[in-house]
């Protein structure tokens, strides 16, 4: 984007002020921002959010994010010195002892993300928190940097700031609607007139989803009561000098969390403010289902618990401590003895995928990816999208359906947005070269059949050439099974023989069946996203979003045989990756496969690992290895860390010792995912059901 561009901010308050503030320090010039109320009253969260402010969070980017705030909110203060941010630190008690088990998964987390915290006794929380009861509260997670925020003072300097720099500020003006042509916007309508806008970002809050109404975009935003109540004096509070400072600054004791009851508090001078959230379990029916991107996705399924007596004692998994049990189930180990050795079905209908139409399809998809996607149809490319920095905006299979037609397994719906973008910009600039970006997931259903016999399976229920010769590995093709129309993809998330079989939603339940009845003599069996995760992790694939971001560039992650440098097409990030290049030097930072030593203690992702007695990475993502038979993880470590190397990685307060294992685990070489059809593993032969 251009920073001559016209943008128009609708809404005053800390986003919308701070917003117009980051744009100025970026060098943008014409911003101007709309409030429907008056600047020194800002409406909304603003004024009646509790301002409180733990940055210990499990996800990285929320962390970073949340410290970036404190930071912020410390370098704002007023002609007179006040600031806008009161550092009482926070403290989040435990009257469990489950709960006092999360406190040290958090403070793992803390350290992972670079976060000073650490584990209070109950004596120490009492020193800190003098109200607590002491015979409720076992232990606390104390975090000094945390605090209290007083946004409402934060809007009104940043605001101040902005205008000094040229932001326009119109208040009591309400908008009344957007300005479009085409598909791009060209100005915000108000109760004052038309403001020209090239860009119009809405910061309006709960107001958001009229906001987005007005541009035909559906916001997916329900406001919510939220239960805040406020004590009369409290008598250990009463007649502190404290008590006269403004609000925000009229506390001195932590901001206090207690889980165990949803419950927080924070200090209104000789008051105490109490606020309540409450969470409610999501329904479980057939399969265990656990929500995961906006879906809901069997993690396993209950009817393989019969299988359990049947599992070999190789494959058995170890006893679990109580944390990492959690959300998992024996029935996995059964799930990827069966991929292994027979054949599943893994219902794979919540991924991405994404359809790219048209004359400039292949133009497209040669200037966004790393790798050449111009080979003819029938072949899959699994490639990256970077951004200009070259790092790794997402990673996507790109399967070519016909010249002009493409097929992309996608990752989020931030793909198909950038995607959609990045179309709208070339045909603005090359007409003919028009580009349609459709995302199918929601129209179609898609199975994974993976396993040594699943070649058996799909022979009994199509006529179609599902061979080597005919459908190479990563390759793409129509065919049918049991009448119904399909595309197979031949391409594996768990490392075997099998296929991507996908067909519009009205089949799904059919496709489902005609599988389900051809693969009961092979033993086969439906499997969960548990199974998964934990056989792509032994065949080296990485999760985009856990294993990898945007903080990351293709060799620093492992994959760099996604990129293709010596492509004669330009394409985005391509030039960063190239300067990196020519520098020749090592990556600072890796990422690692780590196995667990004693084969038995589990981690779960997000723990800090000591390479030299020093926190020095994070684990990503944790599974157990039932292929290998011990836990294994990915972790981000420094480059100075080598394939051999002893490391530490601290769950709960427990030091558990992994080494840096050769990366992938399972099948190195692809033997599995290029099977032949050689006619001599018997693969042909029915199984009993119980395999």
């Amino acid at each position: 984007m251009a920073a001559t561009q016209r943008v128009v901010i609708i809404g005053a308050g800390i986003v919308g002020a701070n917003l117009a503030d980051e744009l100025v320090t970026r060098g943008w010039q014409d911003i101007t921002v709309v409030e429907q109320g008056p600047l020194n009253l800002p409406g909304g969260s603003t004024s009646h959010a509790p301002g409180l402010v733990f940055q210990t969070n499990g996800s990285k980017t929320m962390t970073r994010l949340a410290q970036y705030t404190v930071d912020k909110l410390r370098s704002l203060s007023d002609e007179n010195g006040m600031p806008c941010f009161n550092s009482i630190g926070g403290l989040e008690v435990a009257t469990t002892p489950a709960r006092v088990e999360e406190l040290k998964r958090k403070l793992g987390y803390a350290m992972s993300w670079g976060v000073d915290a650490r584990l209070l006794t109950k004596e120490e929380c009492l020193e800190k928190y003098p109200l607590l009861n002491k015979d409720l509260v076992l232990a606390g997670l104390h975090t000094p940097t945390d605090g209290l925020a007083l946004a409402a003072r934060a809007t009104q300097l940043l605001i101040a700031r902005t205008q000094q720099a040229g932001v326009r500020y119109r208040d009591s003006t309400l908008v009344t609607g957007i300005e479009q042509t085409g598909s791009r916007v060209t100005g915000v309508r108000t109760s004052q007139g038309i403001i020209p806008a090239d860009i119009v970002i809405s910061c309006a809050g709960f107001w958001g989803v009229e906001i987005g109404a007005m541009a035909g975009v559906a916001i997916p935003l329900l406001p919510l009561a939220h239960q805040y109540a406020k004590t009369t004096t409290v008598p250990a509070l009463a007649n502190r000098d404290v008590n006269h400072r403004p609000n925000g600054m009229n506390a001195s004791m932590p901001i206090l969390r207690h889980q165990d009851q949803d419950l927080y508090y924070r200090e209104h001078g000789d008051q105490v403010g109490i606020g309540y959230y409450g969470h409610r379990p999501m329904p479980v029916v057939a399969a265990f289902f656990l929500e995961l991107g906006g879906w809901e996705r069997p993690f396993w399924y209950e009817a393989n618990a019969q299988l359990l007596h049947a599992l070999p004692a190789q494959w058995q998994p170890p006893p679990r401590d109580t944390w990492s049990s959690r959300y998992t189930s024996p029935i996995t180990a059964v799930e990827a003895w069966k991929t292994r050795n027979a054949v599943a079905m893994y219902d794979l209908t919540s991924f991405h995928r994404v359809q790219v139409s048209g004359p400039g399809a292949a133009t497209l998809l040669q200037r966004l990816t790393t790798s050449d996607i111009t080979a003819p149809p029938g072949a899959i490319t699994h490639t990256l999208l970077l951004n200009r920095q070259g790092k790794i905006r997402s990673d996507i299979f790109v399967a070519r359906l016909e010249p002009d037609l493409f097929q992309i397994g996608a990752n989020t719906a931030t793909d198909v947005a950038y995607l959609a973008v990045e179309a709208r910009r070339q045909r603005q600039h090359t007409p003919t070269q028009w580009v349609q970006v459709s995302d199918i997931t929601g129209s179609t259903c898609c199975i994974g059949l993976w396993g040594p016999r699943s070649r058996a399976v799909i022979r009994a229920v199509s006529n179609d050439d599902f061979s080597t010769t005919a459908l190479p590995y990563m390759s793409v093709k129509r065919a049918t099974i049991a009448g119904i129309p399909i595309t197979a993809l031949r391409k594996s998330y768990v490392g075997e023989l099998g296929w991507e079989v996908q067909t519009s939603a009205e089949y799904g339940s059919r496709l489902w069946d005609a599988l389900w009845q051809a693969g009961k003599p092979h033993g086969l069996i439906a499997a969960g996203r548990s199974a998964m995760n934990a056989l792509r992790l032994e065949k080296g694939i990485r999760t985009y979003g856990v294993d990898m971001t945007t903080e990351h560039d293709p060799l620093e992650a492992g994959v760099f045989h996604l990129v293709d440098l010596d492509k004669k097409e330009e394409y985005v990030g391509k030039a960063a990756l190239q300067s990196a290049a020519q520098r020749k030097q090592p990556p600072l930072r890796r990422l690692r496969c780590l196995t667990i030593d004693d084969g038995h203690s589990m981690v779960m992702g997000k723990e800090p690992v000591y390479f030299g007695g020093k926190p020095v990475g994070y684990v990503t993502t944790a599974v157990f290895s039932y292929t290998t038979k011990r836990p294994a993880a990915y972790a981000w470590l420094p480059g100075r860390v080598r394939e051999g190397d002893a490391v530490v990685i601290e769950y709960f307060g427990r030091q558990v010792k992994a080494t840096v294992s050769a990366d992938p685990l399972f099948d190195p070489r692809g033997s599995k995912l290029h099977r032949e059809d050689t006619g001599a593993d018997g693969f042909e032969t029915p199984l009993k059901n119980r395999l």
